[in-house]
C-alpha cells in the first residue's frame, strides 16, 4: 500500500474514526479503485489495533466500497481492494437522491424554509480550493440543511444510506473539476426558491440538478475519465 496514514487517538468510537478516515480516502481518491488494503497495514499506518481495522473494513465490504482481494483463501496479508466506481450503481443512487432530494426540498419550500446563507458562502470557497474533501463536507452540509428543513427525519436518514456512495462519485467528479463552476451557482438557486415557497421550481431545480450530476458521471466513466491516482493521504480531513 504506497500511501500513508495519520495516526489516530484512541477513543471509545475507534471503529468509526477507522471507517471514516478509510472512507475519506477512498472518496478522495487517495485510495483509487484497485488499491489493496490490508489489517496490518492500515493498522500500523493509524496505531491501532487491527481489530477496529477488521470491523471498518467489514462495514466498507458491507458497503460495497472494497472487495475480496484475488487469492487463496485466507492467505495472509491478502486483504481488500478498493472497489471499482460502478456506473449503474451511481445511476441508480442519483434516482434515489434525486427523489429524497425533491421531496426534502418542496416539503422545506412549503415551509418558505430559510437556508443558512453561510453555507453557499463555504461552498463557493471550497469549491474555489483544492481540499476535495473541503468540497464535499460542504456539498453535503448543504443537502443535510434542506433535509432537516423538510420536517421530516426519515428523509436525511434514507438518503445517507446512500451518502457514502454519492460522496466517493462526487469526489471523482470534483477532482476533475467537472462539477466545481456550477454547483454552488444551482444551489444558491434551490435555496432562493425554497425561501419564496416555490414548490413548483424547487422540484424542477432539484431533479435537473441531480439528472445533469448523474450524467456526467456516468459519461465519465462510460469514456473512461475517472482514472484516479493516488495520492497522499495526510490531506484527508479526519
Amino acid at each position: 500500500m504506497n500511501t500513508t496514514l495519520p495516526r489516530l487517538d484512541t477513543a471509545p468510537d475507534l471503529v468509526e474514526q477507522v471507517y471514516r478516515r478509510l472512507l475519506d480516502a477512498i472518496s478522495d481518491g487517495s485510495m483509487p479503485p484497485g488499491m489493496r488494503l490490508t489489517q496490518e497495514d492500515v493498522a500500523e499506518q493509524l496505531a491501532v489495533s487491527r481489530q477496529p481495522v477488521l470491523q471498518a473494513l467489514r462495514q466498507l465490504k458491507s458497503d460495497g466500497l472494497v472487495q475480496d482481494a484475488p487469492g487463496q483463501h485466507g492467505h495472509k496479508g491478502r486483504g481488500v481492494l478498493v472497489a471499482p466506481l460502478d456506473g449503474v450503481l451511481i445511476a441508480h443512487m442519483y434516482q434515489v437522491r434525486g427523489a429524497l432530494d425533491t421531496l426534502a426540498a418542496q416539503l422545506a419550500a412549503q415551509a418558505r424554509a430559510t437556508i443558512d446563507p453561510a453555507l453557499i458562502s463555504q461552498g463557493r470557497t471550497a469549491a474555489a480550493g483544492t481540499d476535495v474533501a473541503a468540497m464535499m463536507n460542504a456539498d453535503l452540509a448543504f443537502h443535510r440543511a434542506i433535509y432537516q428543513a423538510s420536517g421530516n427525519p426519515l428523509i436525511e436518514a434514507s438518503a445517507l444510506l446512500h451518502w457514502a456512495h454519492i460522496r466517493r462519485a462526487m469526489g471523482e467528479s470534483l477532482r476533475q473539476g467537472t462539477l466545481r463552476a456550477t454547483v454552488w451557482d444551482e444551489h444558491a438557486a434551490i435555496a432562493q426558491a425554497i425561501a419564496d415557497g416555490d414548490v413548483a421550481r424547487v422540484g424542477q431545480l432539484v431533479t435537473r440538478h441531480c439528472q445533469q450530476a448523474s450524467a456526467n458521471l456516468t459519461h465519465m466513466l462510460a469514456r473512461g475519465v475517472l482514472t484516479p491516482t493516488a495520492h497522499p493521504i495526510n490531506s484527508v480531513v479526519p
